[in-house]
C-alpha cells in the first residue's frame, strides 16, 4: 500500500503545512478594526491562492496518474485478448492433433491386422533364410556325409528354399501394407506438427498471460498512488475553500463597516444641513426685523436659498 509520504517524495509535491494557514475567529470578525480586517482579508486571499495552486498541482498529478492507470489497463487488456486468441489456436491445434493421432492409431491397427493376416510378424526374414541355405549348401559341398546324412541335409535345403520362396511371395504381396504404413506414419507426423504448434502457442499464451498479470499489478500500484494524490488534492482544496469562505466573510464585514461609515457621514452631513438651516432662518428673521446683515450672514442665507 502506498503511503502519503512516499507519494510526496516521489512526485516532489510540497506537504500542506497547517502552520501557514490563516485563522479567523468570530471575535476578530466582530471587533477588529477596519484596517486589521483589510490586512486579514489580504492574508486569507494570499493563502487561499497558495492552496488553490497546490490543489491544482495535485489534481494535475492525479490526472496524469489516472491516465497512466488507464494505459496499463489497456495494455493488460491487449495481452488478455492476445492470450485468448492464442489459446483458441492452441485448442484448434489440440483438436487437430487428437483427431490425427486417433486416425494414425486406427491406421497402425490396420497395419498390425494386415501383418497378422500375412503372417509377416512370424518367421525369419529373407536374408537370414539365404544365409542358412548357403551354410547348408556349403556343408553339403565340403563335408563327407553318409548317404543317410546327405539325404537329410538335402531335404533341409529344399525345406529352407521352400520357406524362402513362400516368405518372398508374402512380401511381394505386401506392397499395400507398405503404403498403409507410409500413410500411418505421415498422419502421425502431421499430428506431431500440430503438437509442436500446441507447445509453441501455449508458451506464447503463457507469456501474454504473465504480461497481463504484471500490467494489472502495475495498474493497481499506479491507481493507489492516484487515490493517495486525490486525497492530497482534497486536503488542499478543502483548506482553500475554507480560506475563501473566511475571506468572503471578512469582505462582507468590510462592506458592512463601509455602509456604517457612509451612514454616519450621511447623518453628520444631514445634521450640518439642519444646523445651517436653523441658523439661516434665525438670520432671516433678524433681516425681516430690520437688522443689518454682514457679508457672512448674507452668504449663509444665499447658501440655504432664503435669499
Amino acid at each position: 500500500m502506498v503511503t502519503t509520504e512516499e507519494v510526496l517524495d516521489e512526485f516532489d509535491v510540497a506537504a500542506l503545512d497547517e502552520a501557514n494557514n490563516v485563522e479567523l475567529t468570530d471575535d476578530q470578525l466582530e471587533n477588529d478594526s477596519k484596517g486589521q480586517l483589510i490586512k486579514l482579508a489580504g492574508q486569507l486571499r494570499d493563502r487561499r491562492n497558495e492552496l488553490n495552486q497546490m490543489a491544482s498541482e495535485r489534481a494535475s498529478e492525479r490526472d496524469d496518474l489516472n491516465a497512466e492507470t488507464r494505459e496499463k489497463v489497456d495494455e493488460a487488456q491487449e495481452h488478455r485478448e492476445k492470450r485468448d486468441e492464442l489459446n483458441e489456436q492452441v485448442q484448434e491445434h489440440k483438436e487437430s492433433r487428437n483427431e490425427l493421432n486417433a486416425k494414425a492409431n486406427e491406421l497402425f491397427d490396420e497395419v498390425e491386422e494386415m501383418k497378422q493376416d500375412l503372417e509377416l510378424g512370424d518367421g525369419k526374414d529373407l536374408e537370414e533364410l539365404e544365409e542358412e541355405i548357403e551354410q547348408l549348401e556349403f556343408r553339403q559341398q565340403t563335408e563327407v556325409l553318409s548317404a543317410e546324412d546327405e539325404r537329410e541335409l538335402i531335404e533341409k535345403i529344399e525345406d529352407k528354399r521352400e520357406e524362402y520362396q513362400q516368405r518372398k511371395e508374402k512380401l511381394d504381396d505386401a506392397s499395400e501394407l507398405d503404403e498403409l504404413v507410409a500413410e500411418a506414419e505421415e498422419v502421425r507426423s502431421e499430428a506431431s506438427q500440430h503438437h509442436q504448434k500446441v507447445t509453441e502457442l501455449a508458451d506464447k499464451a503463457q507469456e501474454h498471460h504473465n504480461q497481463m498479470i504484471e500490467a494489472y499489478r502495475e495498474a493497481d500500484e499506479i491507481r493507489d498512488k492516484a487515490d493517495e494524490m486525490h486525497e492530497l488534492f482534497v486536503e488542499a482544496q478543502e483548506a482553500a475553500d475554507r480560506h475563501h469562505e473566511d475571506f468572503v466573510r471578512v469582505q462582507k464585514r468590510l462592506r458592512e463597516l463601509d455602509k456604517e461609515e457612509e451612514q454616519e457621514q450621511q447623518d453628520e452631513r444631514e445634521a450640518e444641513r439642519e444646523a445651517a438651516k436653523e441658523e439661516a432662518e434665525e438670520i432671516y428673521q433678524k433681516f425681516k426685523e430690520g437688522e443689518t446683515l454682514d457679508t457672512e450672514d448674507l452668504m449663509k442665507l444665499q447658501k440655504t436659498g432664503l435669499l
